[in-house]
């Protein structure tokens, strides 16, 4: 089952951040950061949530958008803004996620996360 789960959770990774990402995380891999990779990420986080059946991946790339706007994670959030337009949700729709951060997670945050989604749309692909 393990093994499973494993091998789910790389597949959603891969269709939601893309290869060249997924790759470059295991590239980074140390002794140091290979349990939280494999258990964490790509068994419980990819495996286990991502793969249920209650909400489509669209909607939790939005949800994962707003959290990470709340967290001020811009690294993440370029990441998720990516994963969420592969996931089939658009750009106008991930301008009003934006903008309804700005009332609930605050003005600095919904600044912040525009110049991140500006640099995103921006790249092709």
């Amino acid at each position: 089952m393990s093994d499973d789960v494993r091998r789910r959770g790389v597949e959603v990774r891969r269709a939601v951040l893309g290869d060249a990402y997924v790759d470059r995380s295991a590239a980074a891999r140390t002794p140091l950061n290979e349990e939280f990779q494999e258990l964490f990420l790509n068994r419980y986080t990819w495996g286990e949530i991502w793969t249920r059946p209650g909400l489509e991946r669209r909607v939790r790339s939005m949800i994962t958008v707003a959290m990470l706007i709340a967290l001020n994670r811009e690294e993440e959030l370029a990441i998720h803004l990516r994963g969420a337009l592969n996931n089939g949700v658009t750009e106008d729709e991930l301008k009003e996620v934006l903008l309804q951060s700005a009332i609930y997670c605050g003005v600095p945050a919904a600044n912040g996360a525009f110049k991140v989604a500006a640099k995103v749309f921006e790249q092709p692909g």
